[in-house]
């Protein structure tokens, strides 16, 4: 897992040096271990690649390099410095920087050594830059992996640039005409010379009306953007274009007998763990205590035991579980944890977030996520990793993405309930109300609107549309009436359920709870390994019929069925979900409400233009006196601020929580 930055100036000129070695600096958490820099003039296919500044200076005052590239490197396969980035082919006619793992690297690589493709590593990046000498820009279709990566191909000329299928691995861009550049993360871009920072109001809109971030190509900076999951990049003569290598497509799968689908779920879930097993590093497990991150970790513990076709230093080894805890028992899983560590005798660590320490940590969160995030949940998750640090694990395997295939989100019943009614299976529209009100009572407080909606969209849309800007009253009314906007619902694959997940999984849910997954985890130098999203499993998952996520009022069926005998019972039967979570909606209320009065009372968040400050701080009261909760809603108005104050104001760290501030 590494930190890549690229500057490729237009009409060649020269590349400034000091940009590209402040940006790549800026992601050195991504990467402490190495650091590499290429400089290239394409014209005349002269390189030099050198981790000292003074020959690339030398190089940079006699030659007229206008391509440079620099890598930060976390080594994770392969640690001795064969592993060294930037990296070539033998003749030096093919460069590559990359973040990331081709976890099927190996079976690459025996592919293709008997084509005549000659190795000096044991590293997944050299499989990448043979597999792309081979076949080019269709290598992509054979890897299974998380990647983010630039070819320079120096015969062609051209950038090849890459996101892997889930976008699980970032990839930011930005092109004037005069230079292009890319970099891991939006801080490196934003150290370049004379780059202008101004907020994108339309990103801005989209979050605090409606929660969304990462669900197009744009940022929170203008002028600044991203590679969206499954796409790729070619920058050639000048010119860059974008094309999309893979998407879900629309297939239903039928097998004769049911526990046959189980079956074949848990051979490619078992696969998409073994590969994810393979390190040179130590390695652990998030365990939150809920269905999907409890499965990777009985079957990692099974294949650690087991010792078939995995590392041979992985076995017998005992697992290390990080979980995040409170002492509510509302907001705690520890039973469930417990019930896991007894069944694997995994080593259990445990972490405790506290609203004290959210805001003395938050200067820090709020600068490595680049973006305003969702939810405090977030902070949950950002301490399980620095206790991971702390306790010396490099590689965590995670649950992430199971919910948004399995259809684990309570808004998956609505649409499975719009399926039957629109295929006139009345008798199972009914039985599956039945069960969904026995099994999810907590959730029926809104049963009626939401199943109208589901069932009736063209009749109930415009009514939620109006309702949503009705509850967006503490926005200022010429910014909402200048930006509000609602996104069709995507109508793309056989059924509404399939359709709805595909929405949560490519654009609506999914891409924001990666970006917090790899902001996180690589603020501590940590890389995160995420089996629901091989996609083999997602292919595979997209394909079956509805009742094998949700039946009889149960979500994640396949799942459930798969992890018999493998998952404690305890864990299979859950009807509840929870997550990675907070008491935002307490401590808002309580310990944070003075430090969230002094924000939202200040001078720049009354300028900002977004805001009707009487109108959020009547909501803010309402919600402190328990008369609503909107905590989502106010941790957005707070975070908007904070990161105003951190990446457009500019401000020092102690004026960004409105010390000193008038």
């Amino acid at each position: 897992m590494c930190g890549i930055t690229g500057i490729y100036c237009a009409n060649h000129e020269r590349v400034n040096l000091r940009d590209l070695e402040s940006m790549t600096a800026s992601l050195q958490h991504r990467g402490p271990d190495d650091k590499g820099f290429l400089l290239a003039d394409t014209v005349t296919g002269e390189v030099l690649q050198s981790r000292e500044m003074a020959l690339l200076k030398s190089f940079l005052e006699s030659k007229r390099p206008h391509l440079g590239i620099g890598h930060q490197r976390l080594s994770i396969i392969d640690l001795s410095d064969a592993g060294h980035q930037p990296m070539c082919n033998e003749d030096k006619s093919i460069w590559i920087v990359y973040n990331g793992e081709i976890y099927n690297y190996l079976e690459i690589r025996r592919e293709l050594e008997p084509l005549g493709h000659h190795f000096k590593s044991q590293t997944d990046t050299e499989v990448i830059v043979h597999a792309y000498e081979e076949w080019g820009t269709e290598c992509l279709k054979r890897f299974n992996g998380m990647w983010a990566f630039a070819i320079l191909d120096v015969q062609k000329k051209t950038i090849f640039c890459s996101r892997d299928r889930a976008g699980v691995k970032p990839f930011y861009y930005l092109y004037d005409g005069k230079r292009f550049c890319f970099a891991s993360e939006i801080k490196a871009l934003l150290e370049l010379d004379g780059f202008e920072i101004e907020p994108n109001e339309q990103i801005i809109a989209d979050y605090l009306f409606s929660g969304l971030l990462d669900h197009t190509h744009e940022t929170f900076f203008k002028n600044i953007y991203q590679l969206r999951p499954g796409e790729y990049l070619l920058f050639e003569n000048d010119r860059l274009s974008i094309r999309s290598y893979w998407d879900i497509e629309a297939k239903e799968m039928h097998f004769s007998k049911n526990s046959d689908y189980a079956q074949k779920f848990y051979e490619l879930f078992e696969d998409s763990i073994r590969l994810r097993l393979r390190t040179d590093v130590p390695i652990g497990s998030c365990l939150s205590g809920g269905l999907d991150s409890s499965s990777i970790v009985c079957l990692a513990n099974r294949l650690m035991f087991d010792g078939q076709n995995i590392d041979p230093k992985l076995v017998g080894e005992r697992q290390k579980t990080f979980s995040s805890c409170f002492e509510d028992p509302a907001y705690d899983e520890r039973k469930y944890i417990e019930f896991v560590i007894r069944r694997t005798g995994a080593e259990k660590n445990y972490v405790f977030p506290n609203p004290e320490d959210l805001f003395a940590d938050l200067t820090r969160l709020i600068w490595h996520q680049d973006e305003p995030f969702g939810s405090t949940s977030i902070y949950a998750q950002w301490k399980v990793m620095e206790l991971a640090k702390e306790r010396g694990v490099i590689v965590l395997l995670d649950g992430q993405g199971g919910d948004e295939l399995l259809a684990g989100y309570p808004p998956s019943f609505y649409f499975l309930f719009s399926q039957s009614l629109k295929r006139a299976k009345i008798w199972h529209l009914i039985k599956e109300i039945h069960r969904f009100r026995k099994n999810h009572a907590h959730l029926t407080n809104q049963f009626t609107m939401k199943i109208l909606a589901a069932i009736l969209p063209t009749l109930i849309k415009p009514m939620a549309h109006k309702w949503l800007k009705r509850s967006s009253e503490w926005a200022e009314e010429g910014f909402k009436n200048k930006c509000f906007r609602r996104f069709p619902r995507l109508v793309k694959l056989d059924n509404d359920l399939n359709n709805h997940l595909y929405q949560i999984f490519r654009y609506t849910t999914l891409p924001g709870l990666l970006h917090y997954e790899d902001r996180n985890s690589m603020a501590f130098s940590i890389e995160t390994r995420l089996p629901f999203l091989d996609y083999r499993l997602v292919e595979y998952l997209f394909s079956l019929p509805s009742e094998q996520k949700i039946n009889e009022g149960v979500t994640k069926v396949i799942l459930r069925d798969s992890m018999k005998g493998v998952l404690p019972g305890e864990i299979t039967n859950r009807m509840d979900k929870m997550g990675f979570v907070t008491p935002e909606d307490i401590w808002f209320g309580t310990i944070l409400r003075d430090k969230i009065n002094q924000i939202i009372s200040s001078k720049s968040f009354a300028e900002r233009g977004y805001f009707n400050t009487a109108r959020v701080k009547n909501a803010f009261n309402q919600h402190c006196e328990g008369r609503k909760n909107i905590s989502s809603t106010i941790w957005r108005w707070v975070n908007l601020e904070l990161w105003f104050r951190t990446f457009v104001d500019k401000k020092p760290a102690p004026q960004i929580f409105g010390i000193n501030e008038n």
